[in-house]
């Protein structure tokens, strides 16, 4: 067997899964391989209980504009178009019904949701405006006590019935398993090493090596998916110098079953994190899931916690960073965020105050009816931007425009698999001269569940075949325009 590809991935959550997926099915490209430390598939952001199981499309997320909106309803409808065309049985094991809305609570709330309605469901056809006769047929408990209407003046937007869950490890393995008897029935050769740690990546002429716990691979491409991990190995090939990585880890609490579905709330749009919101769990039956807090930790995953010198070395602590935490600080409102998070981590004390924001969404729960989901919840790699001081919002990809792309993808880093995937295989096709199978893409992934042909993703930058002939300095890298690429300076 070959260790020379076309194209190395890095990491084999969903992200990486999906890229891989997109390259073997819709390119002409030969020589694929994906590699990852741990011994099997989406171990951890990816896996179920690490992440809320959401389908991000847009329509409860509240900090979306109606442009970012668009372009993660494609991206989520993407994902629905690949699982529903699955036998009935996997399909059902990756995707599931139930009702989702996202809740204002007071006239200011409810106010601020009307006006939103208005403007986004042109975009959501499937969305409703729900007064709170609508919400109590839906979701009882959010709109009554006891048989009574809450006091709270309550409204809703949301879709009664429709695909809002996934399991994004199920999906995962599902992209796995395509590509595995993609390897068996073509011609094509998709290997995949699990237990396989990597070690460093460098350049070899007009290739890359990647040393492994295996021994090195050699590649055209690179492309790295492993989260808060993937700017510590930017930086060591000179890359995403401006950036520090500030790890945002989130915890649940479960109580016994209250929703039938999704209940988002408001988000306040001066914080980069979404409220605590209610979500019937999928895997653990009977119980409602409520969170997530946001806590910051000195580790990059919760699973090795013995890797503190990754951490150190994607936070590389220094004046510029120093300045941009105490910007975050300064502002009250982050700041007393940033305590009461800390404070929902404290045995005794954190039922207490966890269920104030846990009321708005379900008022008759008590403190005593909540637990907190030991062993639940990942570690999201929240980026700052040292030149501006700035969290940075959304995906982050890090690229030298010559085969080498690093992926960060905080939330809706799951939803936005097969979106992302879309941009770094047109990027490396560009690259490598590849060519694509825009009939077969568009049928798979663009059709069925809901049509999205009307909207394109572009490549990340211009196909470059020119490379660095020395190493990579600071210097040579400037932020793009849009501030999540980098690409390299002519040398």
């Amino acid at each position: 067997m070959s260790t020379h590809y076309d194209v190395l991935i890095v990491g084999a959550g969903v992200t990486g899964t999906a890229l891989l997926y997109e390259l073997a099915k819709f390119t002409d490209l030969g020589r694929l391989c994906l590699v990852e430390a741990q011994d099997s598939i989406a171990t951890l952001n990816s896996h179920a209980h690490n992440n809320s199981q959401t389908i991000h499309c847009g329509d409860i997320e509240t900090h979306y504009s109606l442009d970012k909106a668009s372009a993660v309803k494609r991206t989520a409808y993407m994902v629905l178009n690949y699982a529903t065309k699955l036998p009935g049985r996997e399909r059902d094991r990756i995707v599931h019904k139930m009702p989702r809305m996202v809740l204002g609570v007071g006239p200011a709330e409810g106010a601020a949701l009307r006006r939103r309605y208005a403007a986004f469901k042109g975009l959501y056809p499937r969305m409703q405006l729900l007064e709170r006769h609508d919400i109590a047929d839906i979701e009882p408990n959010v709109a009554l006590v006891d048989g009574a209407w809450r006091r709270d003046e309550i409204v809703a937007t949301g879709t009664p019935d429709d695909y809002s869950a996934v399991d994004f490890k199920e999906l995962a393995q599902s992209f796995s398993h395509e590509c595995v008897r993609m390897d068996r029935t073509t011609s094509k050769q998709i290997t995949q090493l699990f237990s396989t740690k990597v070690d460093a990546i460098r350049r070899d002429g007009n290739d890359y090596v990647v040393e492994t716990s295996r021994g090195p691979l050699q590649a055209r491409a690179v492309v790295v998916c492993a989260g808060g991990h993937s700017l510590s190995m930017a930086q060591s090939m000179g890359l995403g110098l401006e950036y520090v990585c500030l790890p945002v880890a989130g915890s649940f609490y479960f109580a016994p079953e209250a929703l039938n579905g999704k209940v988002y709330r408001l988000q306040n749009l001066n914080l980069p994190f979404a409220a605590v919101h209610g979500d019937r769990d999928i895997k653990e039956h009977g119980k409602t899931r409520f969170g997530p807090t946001a806590l910051m930790l000195p580790m990059l995953d919760r699973q090795r916690r013995e890797r503190f010198e990754r951490f150190s070395d994607a936070f590389r602590f220094d004046r510029r960073v120093a300045r941009a935490v105490w910007d975050l600080l300064r502002v009250r409102e982050t700041r007393d965020y940033i305590l009461r998070n800390f404070l929902y981590e404290v045995p005794r004390l954190s039922r207490h105050l966890i269920i104030k924001e846990i009321r708005r969404i379900v008022p008759s729960i008590d403190a005593a009816d909540i637990t907190h989901a030991e062993g639940f919840g990942g570690v999201r790699p929240q980026l700052i931007d040292t030149g501006t001081g700035r969290l940075k919002m959304g995906e982050i990809k890090i690229a030298n425009g010559a085969g080498l792309i690093f992926n960060m993808t905080p939330s809706p880093g799951g939803t936005s698999c097969l979106g992302s995937g879309e941009q770094d295989m047109r990027t490396l096709a560009g690259y490598l001269g590849a060519r694509i199978d825009e009939q077969a893409f568009e049928r798979e992934l663009l059709m069925g569940y809901e049509d999205t042909r009307h909207d394109r993703i572009e490549p990340m930058t211009p196909p470059v075949r020119q490379t660095p002939t020395r190493p990579a300095s600071r210097s040579d890298y400037k932020p793009s325009e849009t501030g999540t690429v980098l690409i390299p300076r002519p040398l």
